[in-house]
């Protein structure tokens, strides 16, 4: 969601800071901004500071017209929550000489705004971030340091933040602060750095602090200095950030949609790389812990939002169906606010691509304080808040994930879960040798398997050409298939904007089949599994009401197109692997769509990449 990033140094930020944002343009937003201290002016620093409801871009041609420059800054963009997209609500905030840049939300705003406005100050924005920016400069009025004011102000905030500040009182640092919202810091020579996400940063450093929630921390050119949430110094480790600038640029693709697309052989070939060349799988996968804990679990509770949830539920099917164990998975955002049975031994596994997804955090807050005593986190990024509060862990190796709707988090999501069921049902004793081997033999052909069905693009950008004509569509799968035909239609949602549900087949006749005509096009999974007759009786009906259906079929299939049929070959059978294979002409078919109706692909309006409010 929002995007944060501060820099100090001995040369002009405004470059750093506006790169750091196009950097992070991914996450989603409506508006940008920069504040910096100008000591140019009489010899004494001067706040300044740009926004703009267009993108980055604009925000960098305004900086130019108005030769913004400055050796402290932060800057900043929004995704909206409080107050539409304007100017006037855009970030950062100022209070006097203090501006504030802010991630999150603040819940008692309303509270504290009346406390404000008691004490004289105005408000122009509709934001709850206002609030923070005039208690800071509030505090500052008592003579205390920046440090000081930040501190005593985010003592006073009930929410989710990540704030970084600057002040005309204090020119030659500036403070950040963090609770339930990312933030880190990037180290350099001479100069320091913070955002909420190290792809803002790679281009200046390599170095990385992730702050813990609590933090506070003072950084100034050659030094930081970080506080804990109880008020005591505290050193946090550095770390050897392994994103690479190239990692988030395009290169010869068009979007970073269609990169992320083609991406995923490589991206599942890294994340099963510690497999591939074993001989067998082992509980050491997931933690020092693992296989204890692996031991006495009974059961599996997963906690996910959007695809995570989908990626969950395909799991379902493999946990109970070849490891033998019960398995539900929730709404992390559902599952947080109703009352449920808990289960001491049961594994709550939370997926999450940015794992600081805040449904997702407070699910598996919510899971341990009913007494839920062991935890998996399986995510795509490292130090995140997600693996940090989980027992056991097991990192995807996707590389960063630019493009708003999900591709190759997913696949790499489903190939850790294949990993984790595979682990359970051996430590339950229902993995013989000879499958394991099977199935060992079939994750190292699945990098290429992925790229066989990457093929068949062409085809399905001519289906896309008709396709996007549509305003409404169907996605039918039956048993493990089904959760993929919703994530079919989420990306189709997501990026075409073009309306689209997903049904088991069997559920047609319930009551979806009414609305199948010659303008509902219908979407049907079909691989070649026990539940493949059953599903070509399902076909017959939507034929039957004049319904168009455009078939992704195994290559063994008996399946011919013809009037109102269409269908493609998928160029490997996967077997129990088949969902990750049919997941990829479904992220063809929404992208080549959307791009079809002028959409932007890796930008879809309202949508965000990493939603850390509820």
């Amino acid at each position: 969601m929002c995007g944060i990033v501060g820099a100090i140094a001995q040369r002009n930020v405004v470059p750093i800071l506006l790169e750091g944002l196009k950097r992070l343009e991914y996450r989603g937003y409506d508006s940008a901004g920069v504040a910096v201290l100008d000591s140019a002016a009489q010899g004494r620093a001067s706040l300044r500071r740009l926004r703009s409801t267009g993108r980055v871009a604009e925000l960098e041609k305004l900086s130019q017209a108005d030769a913004l420059s400055g050796r402290i800054g932060i800057a900043h963009t929004r995704w909206a929550t409080h107050g539409v997209p304007s100017e006037k609500n855009a970030h950062p905030h100022v209070s006097g000489g203090v501006s504030v840049v802010h991630n999150g939300i603040i819940e008692n705003h309303d509270e504290l705004r009346s406390a404000l406005r008691a004490k004289g100050y105005e408000f122009v924005s509709d934001t709850d971030t206002e609030v923070i920016a005039h208690l800071v400069h509030s505090n500052l009025r008592s003579g205390v340091s920046l440090f000081e004011a930040v501190r005593e102000s985010v003592a006073q905030l009930v929410g989710a933040y990540a704030i970084a500040v600057v002040s005309e009182t204090d020119p030659a640092l500036f403070v950040v602060a963090r609770h339930g919202a990312p933030l880190l810091l990037g180290l350099g020579d001479g100069e320091n750095f913070a955002a909420s996400d190290a792809s803002a940063l790679v281009q200046v450093t390599q170095r990385m602090i992730y702050l813990e929630d609590g933090d506070c921390a003072e950084v100034a050119t050659g030094n930081v200095r970080i506080i804990d949430a109880k008020g005591a110094a505290v050193e946090r480790a550095v770390h050897a950030s392994q994103l690479t600038a190239a990692a988030v640029e395009l290169g010869p693709y068009r979007h970073f949609m269609e990169k992320e697309i083609h991406e995923q052989p490589m991206a599942v070939a890294n994340t099963l790389e510690m497999v591939t060349n074993a001989q067998s799988v082992s509980p050491q996968l997931f933690g020092v812990e693992a296989e204890r804990i692996l031991r006495e679990v009974d059961s599996v509770l997963i906690l996910a939002c959007g695809t995570s949830y989908h990626a969950g539920m395909v799991a379902r099917y493999w946990l109970e169906g070849f490891a033998g164990i019960p398995c539900n998975v929730e709404i992390a955002s559902e599952y947080r606010y109703r009352d449920s049975v808990p289960n001491a031994n049961a594994l709550v596994v939370t997926i999450s691509q940015s794992g600081e997804t805040a449904d997702t955090l407070a699910a598996l807050q919510y899971a341990k304080k009913l007494g839920q005593r062991y935890s998996l986190c399986i995510c795509n990024v490292p130090e995140s808040a997600l693996l940090r509060a989980s027992d056991l862990r097991f990192l995807t190796r996707a590389g960063p994930e630019i493009g708003v709707a999900s591709t190759k988090a997913f696949t790499t999501q489903l190939a850790a879960l294949v990993l984790l069921t595979m682990t359970l049902a051996k430590v339950r004793g229902r993995l013989p040798r000879e499958r394991e081997e099977e199935l060992l033999t079939a994750l190292r052909h699945l990098p290429t398997a992925l790229q066989n069905v990457l093929h068949v693009e062409p085809q399905v950008k001519m289906w896309a050409e008709k396709f996007s004509q549509n305003h409404h569509a169907l996605f039918l799968g039956r048993g493990i298939h089904y959760p993929i035909a919703m994530e079919g239609a989420l990306k189709l949602k997501e990026i075409s904007y073009i309306h689209a549900e997903a049904y088991a087949a069997g559920e047609l006749k319930h009551g979806p089949l009414a609305l199948v005509d010659k303008h509902m096009p219908v979407i049907a999974i079909a691989p070649k599994d026990a539940l493949f007759e059953k599903l070509k009786s399902n076909l017959q009906e939507v034929r039957a009401r004049g319904g168009e259906l455009h078939v992704f079929a195994d290559q063994d299939t008996k399946m011919t197109g013809g009037d109102g049929i269409q269908v493609i070959r998928m160029p490997d059978h996967a077997g129990l692997l088949s969902p990750i294979l049919h997941t990829i002409p479904l992220q063809l078919l929404a992208y080549h769509a959307a791009l079809d109706r002028g959409n932007d692909v890796d930008k879809p309006r309202n949508l965000a990449k990493s939603v850390t409010v509820e």
